[in-house]
């Protein structure tokens, strides 16, 4: 399975919109993303310390859920909250027919972030 960076950019939209109890975990739903999908993409967040959250996998399949952003998930958040910055960057990555590490993205996107308000 590949990181959709769209998906990632939702989950932690919907996680800072839904975080109160940080020891609590959070249900996503996203029409778009079978649970698996999402679930997947939530532990890849929490290894790279942008989430706190839990591993509630059994023998049915993975279930990883978001307890709260971390410092970095906000940092990035951020950034990458505003739709236009979001997309400008998006689309500069297309332009370069790239996939990139996350940090490429995130400094690409803090480019785009400090163009946006003439920084």
């Amino acid at each position: 399975m590949k990181r959709n960076m769209e998906l990632v950019r939702q989950i932690l939209l919907q996680v800072e919109q839904t975080e109160n109890d940080p020891n609590e975990w959070i249900d996503l739903s996203f029409e778009q993303w079978p649970h698996e999908v999402v679930s997947y993409h939530t532990r890849l967040l929490i290894d790279a310390g942008l989430l706190e959250g839990q591993d509630l996998s059994d023998l049915s399949g993975s279930d990883w859920r978001p307890k709260s952003l971390t410092w970095e998930g906000y940092e990035f958040l951020d950034a990458a909250r505003n739709e236009t910055v979001w997309n400008k960057a998006m689309a500069s990555l297309k332009e370069k027919s790239m996939t990139v590490p996350f940090e490429v993205l995130k400094a690409v996107v803090i480019q785009k972030c400090r163009e946006y308000f003439g920084v």
